[in-house]
């Protein structure tokens, strides 16, 4: 009866340190304003708590930018979807041309949050929220433009001090 006693304790004291360990995407990254860019793959890492990756994207004036994003979909999502590893890796090997829609990091800079890519066919990749391809979110099509769109000084003095990331 004691051990029980102590497992429930231990229990409500670790529960909200776990619960909070997790950031809300809205909290670090600008999901409010998303934008589209063509960008070719570097690197994907399917991981919890959200896939990461990186790519690259040519401007108008042909500088590359290299960038850093996650997923908003988590790895249970994705393989409930039928989006194992193996075939996540093979759809984002590197040189993979994407489209992406993003919502950049609230600090600024060349980090975001990728909300949907899209194949060269214009197929989403990675459907994972509901199982069904769904309806392109809303975004401005910012190809080619440095820095993507970037957020406000109002979003960035209301952005976390932590980078994404960062846990």
């Amino acid at each position: 009866m004691q051990t029980a006693k102590h497992l429930v304790a231990l229990a409500i004291v670790l529960v909200p340190a776990f619960a909070s360990a997790h950031h809300g995407s809205g909290i670090s990254y600008d999901t409010g304003n998303l934008w589209t860019t063509w960008a070719t793959m570097t690197s994907f890492n399917y991981k919890n708590p959200h896939p990461t990756m990186t790519f690259t994207r040519t401007t108008k004036d042909g500088k590359v930018e290299a960038w850093l994003s996650e997923l908003l979909t988590a790895p249970a999502l994705l393989a409930r979807a039928g989006w194992s590893k193996g075939r996540s890796d093979e759809a984002l090997k590197p040189g993979t041309r994407v489209k992406l829609y993003l919502g950049t990091a609230r600090v600024g800079g060349l980090s975001g949050i990728v909300m949907r890519l899209e194949n060269e066919k214009g197929e989403e990749l990675l459907v994972g929220t509901g199982g069904a391809t769904r309806e392109a979110p809303i975004a401005v099509d910012m190809d080619g433009v440095p820095m993507g769109l970037q957020p406000s000084e109002e979003v960035k003095r209301a952005a976390p001090r932590q980078s994404p990331g960062a846990q």
